[in-house]
């Protein structure tokens, strides 16, 4: 099987390098195909294609979605076609929101005693999406965190930072049928990071089952075995596949994560021949 890691990042969204440097990233580590999932965008994988064609290695379109149900909930698109599809549309109000976001993430900061100029943190993004690791990553720099860790534990991610600075999210079937609509296939990312029971986590892989959920991802860099063996457990259950990757971002925005290479069954995901296949 192909090693692979299915859950990347780019400047296009809060990852540390372009689509092309992080393709080039893929080649070195050996990978065979590579999935790019930026958050709430899919700016970057028209370019994240055309340098995996140029270098023999197979580039999956993919986004990450953010839905509104859950803290953390987020859902993996991958395959689905280029132009004008309601996952575009989508991904475009959600580009908005975040960037509406950033006003109100400044003013909450700002509360907090931290003040740190939004144009800073524009200029750190540059791309589409302006993130929380962002604003992170300015704050450790002008002192107010010592890592992007304590930025979020301390902030970022607090149920009081939740319930001030909000943005537009989809509910999770619009996310699930957008994708679909496009062409592409479904895959449920990091089950745990929304602190769900398993009974109700169970409950929700069948809704999103009945949406047209493909796939769980099985394999990340911190999942516990348990963890693990009950995703395992739901593909089974479910009929669904079988989806890993490492999240990655960069060392400078998540130092402990690394490329994956993941040996995967993906004949189900590159069945089709527009996902940007190298040569």
């Amino acid at each position: 099987m192909p090693l692979c890691d299915l859950h990347t990042h780019t400047t296009a969204s809060d990852g540390q390098y372009t689509p092309t440097e992080l393709v080039g990233l893929a080649k070195n580590r050996r990978l065979s195909v590579l999935a790019v999932t930026d958050h709430d965008t899919i700016a970057g994988v028209n370019e994240a294609q055309r340098a995996g064609e140029a270098l023999g290695l197979t580039v999956i379109r993919g986004v990450e979605l953010s839905a509104r149900e859950y803290p953390n909930f987020h859902i993996l698109g991958y395959g689905f076609r280029d132009g004008d599809t309601e996952l575009a549309r989508l991904c475009e109000q959600l580009r908005a929101g975040r960037d509406e976001r950033k006003y109100k993430i400044v003013d909450f900061l700002r509360e907090k005693g931290v003040d740190i100029d939004l144009s800073e943190v524009e200029e750190l993004a540059g791309g589409e999406v302006i993130a929380r690791p962002h604003f992170a990553l300015v704050m450790v720099k002008h002192g107010y965190a010592a890592t992007n860790r304590e930025a979020f534990d301390r902030y970022l991610d607090t149920e009081e930072f939740r319930q001030k600075v909000k943005r537009f999210k989809a509910d999770a079937r619009t996310c699930v049928e957008a994708i679909k609509a496009a062409g592409g296939k479904v895959s449920l990312a990091h089950p745990y990071q929304m602190g769900l029971p398993d009974s109700e986590l169970e409950e929700l892989v069948s809704c999103l089952k009945g949406w047209g959920l493909d796939a769980i991802e099985c394999h990340y860099p911190k999942y516990t075995r348990s963890q693990q063996e009950f995703y395992l457990r739901l593909t089974e259950k479910f009929q669904l596949h079988r989806t890993g990757g490492s999240d990655f971002h960069g060392e400078k925005v998540k130092p402990e994560v690394e490329l994956a290479a993941l040996e995967l069954e993906l004949d189900w995901l590159t069945e089709d021949d527009w996902i940007g296949k190298g040569s």
